[in-house]
């Protein structure tokens, strides 16, 4: 008998979630069925953005500087909606909507919360997979949290020039050339374009003649590029030549090749500030990866052995029913 399989979203999206028009227009409502395998979408029209709604609301004025997480800004029936659970409301909010000022978005983000409680409160048995999305989430937010702590003090400037230091003291400027080249699929034809290269003509209308290669139809130019980005007897003949000299026919894995060198120039080493992000992301991936280390060798940890389990399961949804 079939598995059935759907697209069952995570922490991110729990099994029912409501997104909200703050225009206060309409209130849409996606929720995964039973099986996981479809979204049934409900349109909750209102009359005004500021309507009333039919339950217990007790409303709590509070002052900026008064206020705390805390603080109950709402009520259904026992329930307290709390301004932290605002505030977090916000901060999840999609890009579309976290762009809107807290005067537009307080007032929608208050109904979405309070029809989420109603309709929570109507659920008679908290099916499993709900409990399963909660633990799931609570792990990642946790974790999320270390991960912070971790990442908080690491990439200090200090760091940050001690790595830059070690990456960069001993490099020295490096020399990267900007050549042309045409390809070809003999030595005959590669001495026969170089000499009308010699004769006199442009070398990019030679390239566009005769050059079978992908860089044919820009007359050759290949661009800048340094050492080791080329096959190693194109690099080599490229390196041998003056700016403005032509190669003799160059044989690699692709055919024949005639280069011409256009022009050379050294690549700085790059200022800390050029690399600063890169090595703040990299000192801070590295302590990541060195407290996981540390706390994983402490931890207890039982794997199950191959083909104890069908991966196939993870498909299976009617196991969350």
């Amino acid at each position: 008998m079939g598995h059935a399989r759907a697209t069952y979203k995570g922490p991110s999206q729990p099994p029912l979630r409501l997104l909200l028009d703050v225009r206060g227009d309409l209130y849409t409502v996606n929720a995964v069925t039973r099986r996981g395998a479809s979204r049934d979408r409900l349109m909750l029209k209102h009359a005004t953005y500021f309507g009333a709604l039919a339950l217990s609301l007790a409303a709590t004025t509070a002052l900026a500087q008064d206020a705390t997480a805390d603080t109950v800004i709402a009520t259904v029936g026992d329930t307290e909606i709390t301004l932290g659970q605002m505030i977090i409301t916000r901060a999840q909010l999609p890009q579309q909507y976290a762009q809107l000022s807290d005067d537009v978005l307080f007032n929608g983000i208050l109904d979405q919360l309070i029809q989420q409680q109603i309709l929570a409160d109507a659920l008679t048995e908290v099916p499993s997979r709900v409990n399963y999305a909660v633990q799931n989430e609570r792990r990642s937010l946790m974790a999320g949290e270390v991960i912070t702590d971790i990442t908080d003090g690491a990439a200090t400037d200090e760091a940050i020039q001690a790595a830059y230091e070690a990456r960069f003291a001993n490099e020295i400027p490096v020399t990267e050339y900007n050549a042309s080249h045409l390809l070809v699929g003999t030595e005959k034809e590669a001495l026969a374009a170089k000499a009308r290269v010699t004769a006199g003509e442009e070398f990019a209308d030679v390239a566009r003649n005769m050059s079978t290669g992908p860089t044919g139809p820009n007359g050759g130019n290949l661009g800048w590029f340094g050492a080791g980005q080329m096959v190693p007897a194109f690099e080599e003949a490229t390196i041998a030549l003056s700016v403005g000299d032509v190669s003799d026919p160059v044989e690699t894995q692709f055919g024949w090749h005639v280069v011409t060198l256009l022009e050379t120039r050294n690549k700085d080493i790059p200022t800390l500030q050029e690399v600063r992000q890169e090595l703040f992301g990299e000192i801070q991936e590295a302590a990541i990866q060195a407290r996981l280390t540390e706390l994983t060798d402490a931890a207890t940890i039982v794997r199950p052995e191959a083909g104890d389990f069908d991966p196939n399961l993870l498909s299976n949804l009617d196991l969350l029913d």
